[in-house]
């Protein structure tokens, strides 16, 4: 089902858990799609795993799940050593981690016959785009964050007709580390994670 939405808000929450890591997310209302919620981590903690998930009335559930001993160091998962599967079935991932634009390092993936592009914008925004065929012009959906603290909003903007999928997987990178989409981020989190991985070693 192919539907125009008008531009959506959707607002940050964080809650701490009786035992375990705290979860984060967003949540609101995508128009005639119905409410959203993301959430990180997802489902019950496990070592050496994080995951993502997005849920909603009208659109297909989808998860990105990351595996890793990083895992532990980091709090959401990251476009290393993933899995993302979208309404049951797996989507098809790939990337040029040595490209020098932020094009050329864009996330392509394919589900169902569809071609998918995500390219990040700056720190704290991205681009997901179907891809045009010869029976669909394609959909651009902007997802920017602003805001600080629990005042942090996600604002969606889709050009041209979406699909229930394509809102499922432009809400659910809000929730994964996409730093490596650029150069100067992947280097920051290559330092990041060493520190990490250094500091926890010290206990």
């Amino acid at each position: 089902m192919h539907t125009t939405i008008n531009p959506f808000t959707l607002a940050f929450w964080k809650e701490k858990q009786p035992h375990g890591r705290t979860k984060f997310g967003w949540q609101g209302t995508a128009g005639e799609l119905g409410d959203i919620r993301l959430v990180y981590p997802a489902g019950r903690d496990m070592t050496n795993v994080l995951v993502t998930e997005v849920t909603g009335g009208l659109i297909p559930t989808a998860t990105f799940e990351t595996r890793g001993v990083h895992t532990d160091v980091v709090s959401m998962p990251t476009l290393n050593r993933s899995t993302l599967r979208l309404g049951g079935g797996q989507v098809r991932t790939e990337r040029n981690r040595w490209a020098p634009s932020h094009r050329g390092r864009s996330l392509r993936m394919t589900y169902l016959g569809d071609s998918y592009r995500l390219t990040a914008i700056n720190r704290r925004a991205y681009e997901l785009i179907r891809l045009r065929d010869s029976e669909d012009p394609g959909v651009e959906i902007v997802v920017r964050e602003s805001g600080r603290g629990s005042g942090r909003k996600l604002t969606v903007r889709a050009t041209g007709r979406v699909l229930p999928a394509d809102i499922s997987l432009a809400i659910l990178f809000a929730g994964v580390d996409r730093s490596v989409l650029t150069r100067r981020g992947a280097v920051r989190a290559g330092v990041s994670r060493i520190f990490n991985f250094w500091a926890e070693s010290q206990y």
